[in-house]
């Protein structure tokens, strides 16, 4: 009788969204948490994301570039320094660059991914999915 057998637990995955916008975060951590497959941190500058990446250890970071303290790439490079974070992947998040101004296929740079602002919420999903299995 399948109607007795327990539902499997979904596992979250873990997203940390590093952005001093501080609407833009509460916005993306809401959708991103009505999707029920995510857990939402979040900081507002570079050592606080530090901070949380070594003590919760996300299972993805969106990482803003333009930031106070510190900026998103100086924050990527203390986080691949260390071996305990190392292996966490980054998605940089930017307004700097506009979407127009990018080739399709230029929206990956070396190890760096990029998304522009303002994010379409299905692609940033889809993505997410390529980089946490």
């Amino acid at each position: 009788m399948d109607f007795f057998k327990k539902p499997v637990p979904v596992t979250k995955k873990t997203i940390l969204i590093v952005d001093d916008e501080e609407d833009f975060c509460h916005l993306l951590k809401l959708n991103l948490e009505e999707t029920k497959r995510f857990e939402v941190l979040v900081a507002h500058n570079g050592p606080d994301a530090i901070d949380i990446a070594m003590h919760h250890h996300p299972s993805l970071i969106l990482l803003d570039i333009i930031m106070p303290k510190m900026t998103g790439t100086e924050v990527a490079e203390v986080l691949r320094n260390n071996a305990s974070t190392q292996d966490i992947p980054i998605i940089f998040v930017t307004a700097i660059v506009k979407r127009s101004e990018m080739g399709a296929s230029e929206y990956q740079i070396g190890r760096n991914y990029f998304m522009f602002k303002p994010i379409r919420f299905d692609e940033l999903i889809r993505e997410i999915g390529t980089k946490i299995r």
